[in-house]
């Protein structure tokens, strides 16, 4: 496929970015980031920071990002686990789930009104978590095994990271699908119901969108399948060998964010 003038994609009213090797690695900004956000507010766009991780709320984002220079508002970020909440609340309401993550997980299902139960949960949730242990794995299995329904609020095998690639949801649920034999339902991209609720709080028409991430297995095809201009930032988890293992490409492959403003912004 060849590559659009950035003129093109310039001209574009709405910014989805994903953030995890987009925006930052771990407690790092990277590149390039600032000078994108700035010129994003001065150019009038609507832009929103979705991220299939599902360990922090809005406001712990928005406060991540003022420990690293950056100002945004609380209402510019959407997670995997609000989406995974919405969808428990429109599935099932007031149900209990037994949920293994972090407070952006938990804190977006309580907000929900759905409540915790480790005795007979009708949802086992997976998210991203530094208390993963045994016991966690040991409780979820049975759990399914006794009829509770397995989400996992996004189906990223791996994460960038200061450290390098880290395990993510996927790797964290596995065990769970393999000793039950159930398949877990992802919530996060690509799944068309988190774009489409991205896309509805931007506010723009598909058309006039664009998706920016870093894994092409999730944020490019999530933009893909909704109608978006996309552009793969090689920042993050994937890089110019990975692309050729899919069937499809981005519109736009730039070495990072800050390769989208003019040169004199």
């Amino acid at each position: 496929m060849e590559m659009q003038p950035l003129e093109l994609l310039r001209e574009k009213q709405g910014f989805i970015c994903d953030m995890d090797g987009v925006i930052y690695h771990g407690n790092r900004l990277l590149d390039g980031v600032k000078e994108f956000v700035d010129w994003l507010r001065r150019e009038d766009k609507h832009f929103l920071f979705l991220t299939n991780s599902s360990e922090r709320t809005p406001l712990e984002l928005k406060q991540k990002l003022q420990r690293m220079g950056l100002d945004v508002e609380e209402d510019h970020f959407y997670t995997s686990a609000l989406a995974t909440a919405k969808f428990l609340k429109q599935q099932s309401p007031n149900s209990s789930v037994f949920a293994v993550g972090e407070a952006g997980l938990t804190n977006a299902l309580y907000e929900a009104g759905l409540t915790m139960n480790d005795v007979n949960p009708e949802y086992v949730v997976m998210g991203e978590t530094r208390n993963y242990n045994y016991e966690s794995i040991l409780r979820a299995v049975r759990f399914v095994q006794d009829g509770a329904k397995l989400i996992a609020t996004n189906p990223d095998l791996t994460a960038p990271s200061e450290t390098g690639i880290i395990p993510a949801c996927r790797a964290l649920i596995s065990p769970i699908e393999m000793a039950t034999g159930k398949g877990a339902y992802y919530i996060g991209k690509p799944n068309a119901l988190m774009m489409r609720t991205g896309l509805k709080i931007l506010g723009v028409h598909s058309a006039d969108a664009v998706m920016v991430g870093d894994r092409m297995d999730t944020d490019i095809i999530a933009g893909i399948e909704s109608g978006m201009t996309t552009v793969l930032v090689l920042s993050g988890v994937s890089t110019v060998f990975t692309i050729q293992q899919f069937a499809y490409r981005p519109m736009y492959i730039l070495d990072g964010v800050g390769n989208i403003p003019p040169g004199d912004a």
